[in-house]
């Protein structure tokens, strides 16, 4: 028997597409989300205490991943996209139910008169939209484990590239988003099967889009513009 589920919140973002977003929760701690919850989900009780934890785990829909069908076996990019392992040793958005799991910090509570009380996250890995099928607090005592192995995620866990961000590029960007958006190019977004370095890639991000160039150890930022039809 199927398990009816809908969405209590949906988070908004700078993440307008998937390229460019962090691997994994916290990889750009600056990250900034705000979640808002449905309508019927506003009630200010259930957020109760919630202010003493200082992260929260949060499921959501991959709701760009819905297909037919399922595969036993993904391709992570970290790994190549070519090596295929199983989807329950993965990450991947491509399950048998698109259900992931996300650990933020809570930045506070802001109540608004429009929107009811409003979850302020940072290290968001989610896209602008996503919606949100459930809150629960990240208890350390409970949620961390410093002896667990991470497999082969933990093998490219310390991989930042150096960010080269031109003044006048960097300039077009909203202040208080810069940092969020150097984070996120340092945690270098492109498949780790390609590695020419006079190919141009596009993010969208905050409403712009940041085309950049890969070297080696260096990420260089060649153009930020708003997007085609804006």
């Amino acid at each position: 028997m199927g398990v009816n589920i809908e969405p209590i919140a949906r988070i908004v973002t700078d993440f307008d597409e998937k390229f460019g977003i962090p691997r994994q929760a916290g990889r750009a701690p600056s990250a900034a989300g705000r979640i808002v919850f449905e309508p019927k989900f506003r009630d200010p009780d259930a957020l109760r205490g919630i202010e003493g934890f200082s992260h929260l785990w949060l499921i959501f829909d991959f709701s760009l991943a819905h297909r037919e069908g399922w595969s036993p076996t993904v391709r992570p990019p970290r790994l190549g996209g070519n090596e295929r392992i199983g989807v329950f040793a993965s990450r991947s958005p491509f399950r048998p139910n698109p259900l992931g799991l996300s650990c933020v910090r809570l930045e506070g509570v802001e109540h608004t008169e429009r929107e009811g009380a409003v979850l302020l996250v940072s290290g968001c890995d989610l896209l602008n939209g996503t919606p949100i099928f459930d809150i629960k607090p990240y208890i350390p005592s409970a949620d961390c484990r410093p002896e667990a192995s991470g497999s082969y995620a933990d093998e490219h866990s310390a991989h930042r590239l150096e960010v080269d961000f031109p003044e006048e590029l960097a300039a077009l960007i909203p202040a208080e988003k810069l940092q969020a958006l150097k984070e996120c190019l340092a945690d270098d977004p492109r498949p780790s099967y390609q590695h020419d370095p006079e190919r141009v890639y596009g993010m969208r991000y905050a409403g712009l889009d940041v085309r950049f160039r890969v070297g080696g150890e260096r990420v260089t930022v060649v153009e930020v513009k708003a997007p085609s039809g804006y």
